[in-house]
């Protein structure tokens, strides 16, 4: 059967990139076909019927046409564009992050519907009156688990023994915790992690939706531990630092001094 040349899907947009004088380069991430770039031709030029539609962080519906290397967008239209979070320095610098995560964690038109709902329920949370700090460490974790990269924090990931309830080190080379014996051969960077941040990680991991743990507290000592060791986890699997991560630290730092 023949792929239909043109075709509607739901999107929330990730990323923008200017091409020529007045048109773009957007990148969408779709339920059905996953990351998807596409041409919008025109949308700079300020009568431009898309023009508005394709904003960044934007929850979109599209018609694309296939291009040979680059769909083409035809028709736009906002289903939701999250005032709340774009009037808030804190929000849409979270945000950002998200879109930045959700880009570099996925390849084009690889589908993966799990990370389309996620970043889905994380804006749609992040617009309310979430815990915003424990929302985005419950979002990298459940990132990391539907692209597969979830840390190994039940077992020892070299020997494969069930971890004590204790404090032990993670190895980001090696994609999770280590056991008292294997953590005198290990190679690398090594993180302490405690055992009550283990504990918050393995509930994150088992919840399917972000209303599980809303209502849960979490002293700020280990949501602090869980972001420097997601951060040194994610920086090893990507490669880089995340320019949005940066600001938003900046962010944060010039907030907590008003």
């Amino acid at each position: 059967m023949a792929i239909p040349r043109i075709y509607k899907t739901e999107a929330i947009v990730l990323r923008q990139n200017s091409l020529g004088e007045a048109d773009r380069i957007v990148t969408l991430y779709t339920p059905l076909n996953g990351k998807v770039r596409a041409v919008a031709r025109g949308v700079r030029r300020p009568k431009s019927k898309l023009s508005g539609h394709l904003e960044l962080l934007n929850r979109v519906k599209v018609s694309l046409a296939r291009g040979r290397n680059l769909d083409i967008v035809s028709e736009a239209e906002v289903v939701k564009g999250y005032r709340q979070i774009r009037s808030d320095l804190n929000r849409i610098t979270k945000a950002i992050y998200m879109a930045e995560l959700v880009d570099n964690f996925s390849v084009e038109n690889a589908p993966n519907q799990p990370l389309f709902d996620l970043a889905l329920e994380f804006m749609e949370w992040l617009s309310g009156d979430a815990n915003s700090d424990i929302l985005l460490r419950y979002f990298e974790a459940r990132l990391l688990d539907v692209t597969g990269y979830k840390p190994e924090i039940v077992q020892c990931v070299e020997c494969r023994t069930l971890l004590a309830e204790t404090d032990h080190l993670f190895a980001a080379g090696s994609g999770g915790v280590l056991c008292s014996e294997c953590k005198t051969q290990a190679i690398g960077t090594l993180l302490p992690i405690t055992v009550n941040a283990m504990k918050i990680l393995r509930f994150f991991l088992k919840q399917r939706a972000y209303n599980g743990v809303h209502r849960l507290t979490v002293k700020s000592q280990f949501i602090t531990e869980l972001e420097r060791l997601h951060g040194v986890y994610i920086r090893y699997l990507l490669e880089k630092d995340l320019k949005s991560s940066e600001f938003m630290t900046m962010v944060a730092a010039s907030s907590s001094k008003i």
